[in-house]
């Protein structure tokens, strides 16, 4: 069991440790402020932490809310001086598995902490001594195209909360497949065969907001000649997914706020009120603490949308998924441009990997898409990418080196580049000298080609 301690104490930090080694857990850690804290629980998998609540700076509560959408499987137990029962509600909803008052009995505290420990491996599915030995994608997840043990942890945890039917929250940068993750929530959820109603709210005008969530009567406004039903009455018996949430105006927060309290809305024009049985799950790419603090997002609504928190990485963080969604998107693409290409170059898998994607997922199907379009051969190489690694970066030129018998591939970039050789240098990602040692080689070769006699001659 590996437990950290978090406490602006150094007494009382020194004393729990000291304890729980007396009782035999000799793998545990300490911190003396909440900032350090969250950078250790990011990059420690730590099975419990024990979490002070009064801290400066960065509190307890600050700690557990930037750490938990990362660590879903960390359990967190609150130790605080306060006996304050709004602070333990929220530290409950962000996700503390158990919160108890200093100073704690050393029997109450070994059995929170084993308690926890139980907890933990129940929710991963699997006991406490084989916990990490065999993880995959869990089937209602499948759309998913991951084999990152960061991922593959974040959807079992999305799995086992798709079973309690609350709202989940799923944040993230753009294009790391939140909407993904939200129908696998539905799929995995108790009412799988629902509906699922896909909204994005940022593109909904304020104007027709009530129209389009709640619906409206015949006759309710002029143009209204039959009834409509809304978004939530759509969705009923299944899930709604809000994308883009963080940008629904603060103005009509409170009307989103009330439905999901109420589980009942009144449509435009309508006298009867409508009950409805609707899952909402909803995603941004904002960042909604910040956004509260702010006052452009409320509060209330915040904590109502995430009964369940999950964080997804950006593409940048998933090791080793670039290679499966690279394959997948060729296969996709190859199917719809009636293509058969049967891969990548190794040179191309290379500049791949080493891309920085601040568009994630989407940028790299795009990418994939373009490149199938402009492929002439069975295979995809980095010119095709739209890639351009630069010819000063000694990496880049190791990675795009041509190959000793790839002649073909040169000159298929000269007559693309129409014989300019400094354009035909940057695509290959080698020098201009480089360039022209090889086509010196190639002119004394059996397969001189006419692109070589243009390219001599300024063509």
């Amino acid at each position: 069991m590996k437990i950290l301690i978090v406490d602006d104490e150094s007494i009382a930090l020194n004393s729990v440790r000291r304890l729980l080694r007396w009782r035999g857990m000799k793998n545990v850690d300490i911190c003396d402020n909440g900032k350090e804290a969250v950078r250790m629980i990011k990059e420690t998998d730590y099975d419990i932490v024990l979490l002070d609540m009064l801290m400066p700076e960065i509190d307890g509560l600050q700690v557990l809310e930037s750490t938990k959408p990362f660590r879903p499987y960390t359990e967190f137990v609150v130790l605080t001086a306060v006996d304050d029962i709004p602070t333990t509600v929220k530290a409950i909803r962000l996700g503390a598995y158990d919160y108890l008052v200093k100073p704690v009995e050393n029997d109450l505290l070994f059995l929170a902490i084993n308690r926890a420990y139980e907890h933990r491996g129940l929710l991963i599915g699997l006991t406490v001594s084989v916990e990490k030995d065999r993880q995959e994608v869990p089937a209602a997840f499948s759309d998913t195209i991951t084999q990152s043990p960061q991922m593959i942890s974040l959807l079992s945890y999305a799995q086992i909360m798709a079973g309690s039917g609350n709202p989940v929250l799923i944040t993230g940068e753009s294009g790391t497949g939140k909407e993904l993750v939200a129908r696998g929530v539905h799929r995995a959820g108790n009412t799988p065969k629902g509906p699922f109603i896909a909204v994005n709210v940022s593109a909904i005008p304020a104007t027709m907001f009530e129209s389009q969530f709640f619906g409206h009567a015949k006759g309710a406004f002029t143009g209204a000649d039959q009834p409509h039903q809304g978004f939530f009455e759509q969705a009923d018996g299944g899930s709604l997914f809000l994308d883009e949430i963080g940008e629904l105006p603060v103005g009509l927060q409170s009307k989103l706020l009330r439905v999901l309290e109420e589980k009942t809305f009144y449509p435009l024009g309508a006298s009867k009120p409508i009950w409805v049985d609707v899952r909402v799950l909803s995603a941004s790419n904002r960042n909604l603490d910040k956004a509260c603090q702010e006052g452009a997002f409320r509060l209330d609504l915040f904590y109502r949308l995430k009964s369940a928190h999950i964080h997804l990485p950006p593409l940048r963080e998933r090791a080793g998924d670039i290679p499966l969604l690279a394959a997948h998107f060729l296969k996709l693409a190859c199917g719809h441009y009636q293509k058969d290409i049967r891969g990548f170059s190794s040179e191309a898998m290379d500049i791949m990997n080493a891309g920085d994607y601040p568009g994630n997922i989407r940028e790299l199907s795009q990418i994939i898409e373009n490149a199938v379009i402009l492929a002439e051969s069975d295979t995809i190489y980095p010119h095709h990418l739209g890639i351009t690694p630069s010819p000063s970066s000694s990496s880049a030129r190791h990675l795009c080196t041509l190959k000793e018998n790839d002649e073909e591939h040169l000159v298929f970039v000269l007559r693309s580049a129409q014989g300019d050789r400094r354009r035909a240098a940057q695509i290959l990602g080698i020098t201009v000298r480089q360039l022209q040692r090889k086509i010196a080689a190639m002119k004394q070769g059996p397969k001189r080609n006419s692109i070589l006699d243009d390219c001599d001659k300024g063509r």
